[in-house]
């Protein structure tokens, strides 16, 4: 059996979605795409088989994403399919429009979850692991005068739920300031209502594995008001300024203000820029459900009962000051993009959180780079590229053997879920792969 799956690894070419991007499919192109690859987990060497089309017609979209892992004895790696979830998010997402159409909505993976400026929602992303896919929908429609965003994190398990709605009053007017006709004013109402969203403090007991809460706030909400005004509007150059108001119920409340800023240069130079100064009251997170969330919300470390949680640290957030938001995005010449951002209290020497996201792929040279990198609660630069339980690393380098093939080296530091005596998730821990890839894509169609 083992040879077998050695075998058939090195001739079904399956691997990863993200290969797709070193091809730039256009909106209305789809395409057939695998892998194999050996991926070494925590040491240990499986074999992984990958299936991942993604087909596109107008503005309709679906894709699937079907991973199978197996050890050096051939016994296949449970965990991708341990939950009723697991399987359904095989199809990895089924998508009308694009974030910020009149009508867009998304069923499955939830990359990017933002609603309006991202003061209470930013970046959300529902499956911080391939271990623990969840399916969720970002349902969106603007009607001009008026419309909504919202977004629902997890179909199979409570979870993240959000939704702003925003009217531009002023949009019918004949006033010579178009700036003040195309004014928006929001509101948001988001929630955390997962059972362990309000955890504090609790008891474990290692005998019968099971952890009960002394302490539970329940679910954690957050309403907030804002109000954007596009200052500029060009066919190169967007300015847009806001003003943003949230208050979590039982908690604290915060103010922030900023700018988004996009300059469009020709295709050598595309630049967005977010700037951000944050008033943070006491028993206040901005931006709460962020990018780590899911690993943030909740953890528990079974060899010595101890609980972490995203609610602590909304608790006992005080006397940290006012604090700033810094993201930027470029693309130069169209080959090389990246995007960075990074926020830090005042006075808080361990209240960093870092994004980093880069590719490089030049479509007439054969080589492909691109990494990503997530990391919260920085205590100072010597911390920043410190891998750990509060890291998220993904790197891959590769060279195209033609138009279709791509031969590859994947390092990804990620997480997988601990599970209690009843299956539920309880903590994540870190965890290497170590992956060498060919991958394959054939594109469909497109214009």
């Amino acid at each position: 059996m083992k040879k077998l799956i050695i075998l058939f690894s090195l001739l079904v070419l399956l691997s990863n979605f993200s290969f797709a991007q070193a091809y730039s499919l256009g909106p209305n192109s789809s395409m057939v795409g695998g892998g194999a690859g050996i991926t070494w987990i925590d040491g240990e060497p499986h074999y992984s088989l990958r299936l991942f089309p993604e087909i596109t017609v107008k503005n309709f979209g679906i894709g699937i994403d079907l991973k199978l892992e197996y050890d050096s004895n051939g016994k296949i790696r449970t965990e991708n399919f341990n939950e009723f979830s697991d399987y359904m998010s095989v199809i990895r997402y089924i998508r009308y429009g694009f974030k910020n159409d009149p009508v867009y909505i998304r069923l499955g993976a939830i990359d990017r979850g933002t609603l309006g400026h991202g003061s209470i929602i930013y970046l959300y992303k529902n499956s911080p692991s391939y271990d623990t896919r969840k399916v969720g929908v970002e349902f969106d429609i603007d009607f001009n005068g008026f419309g909504f965003e919202s977004i629902y994190g997890n179909f199979g398990q409570q979870g993240i739920i959000g939704l702003r709605g925003y009217i531009r009053p002023f949009i019918m007017s004949k006033t010579s300031l178009p700036f003040i006709s195309k004014m928006e004013i929001g509101a948001t109402i988001a929630a955390d209502v997962n059972e362990n969203a309000g955890i504090i403090s609790g008891v474990y007991d290692s005998q019968t594995d099971q952890f009960n809460a002394d302490e539970d706030e329940g679910s954690v909400s957050a309403f907030g008001l804002d109000v954007g005004i596009p200052v500029i509007e060009a066919s190169w150059l967007d300015l847009d300024l806001y003003l943003d108001y949230v208050k979590f119920f039982n908690f604290g409340n915060g103010l922030s203000t900023g700018f988004i800023f996009d300059f469009k240069g020709l295709g050598l130079l595309d630049l967005t820029a977010k700037f951000e100064r944050r008033f943070n009251g006491d028993q206040f997170l901005p931006a709460y459900f962020n990018a780590l969330y899911e690993i943030e919300r909740f953890s528990l470390d079974k060899s010595t009962g101890d609980v972490t949680s995203k609610v602590q640290e909304l608790k006992a957030a005080g006397n940290d000051g006012n604090g700033f938001y810094g993201e930027i995005y470029a693309s130069l010449l169209n080959t090389f993009d990246i995007l960075g951002s990074y926020q830090r209290l005042d006075k808080n020497p361990e209240s960093g959180i870092l994004h980093l996201s880069t590719e490089i792929a030049p479509k007439e040279m054969p080589y492909v780079a691109r990494a990503g990198y997530d990391k919260i609660n920085i205590k100072g630069e010597s911390d920043i590229f410190k891998l750990d339980d509060r890291s998220h690393l993904f790197a891959e380098f590769g060279y195209k053997a033609n138009e279709y093939i791509l031969i590859s080296m994947v390092y990804h530091w990620t997480f997988t879920p601990v599970r209690d005596a009843e299956d539920d998730v309880v903590d994540y821990v870190p965890q290497k792969k170590i992956e060498p890839r060919i991958s394959f894509i054939y594109p469909i169609g497109g214009n």
